[in-house]
């Protein structure tokens, strides 16, 4: 969807994704030397986002061939909204997991949160399921 408004727009596109921060071990007096398993499981997500990205990229810039991407570390949401300020972007096309009520209750939703707290046009796109 966002490649294809990008492409009838002549519009900058920036794939976006964010990693969720590693864990704070310091609160309990931990270092990450200590848990090396989440370490690794962190490093590894980091790791699989930066491939995942590239090969999306790849297959956009067909399309558009000026989109860059970028991926940040920390909250969904303030760093989305964070990059939105940074790119001086005009429109944010957001892809909806679905996760569900519950999940969106105890986790917050991303979607909801931008529709909420952007002060540009978001547009909400469902993930295709299967």
């Amino acid at each position: 969807m966002g490649t294809t408004l990008a492409k009838a727009l002549g519009a900058h596109l920036c794939l976006f994704h964010v990693v969720e921060p590693e864990p704070s071990y310091t609160a309990y007096g931990f270092t990450p030397d200590e848990f090396p398993a989440l370490h690794a499981y962190h490093e590894e997500a980091k790791r699989r986002a930066v491939i995942k990205l590239g090969e999306l990229l790849s297959t956009v810039h067909k399309d558009v061939p000026n989109a860059v991407s970028q991926i940040a570390e920390g909250g969904a949401l303030s760093a989305l909204l964070d990059q939105v300020k940074d790119k001086h972007a005009d429109l944010v096309v957001l892809g909806s997991h679905g996760h569900g009520a519950i999940a969106a209750l105890l986790l917050g939703s991303v979607a909801e949160g931008m529709l909420r707290k952007a002060v540009v046009p978001t547009l909400i796109v469902p993930v295709k399921k299967g």
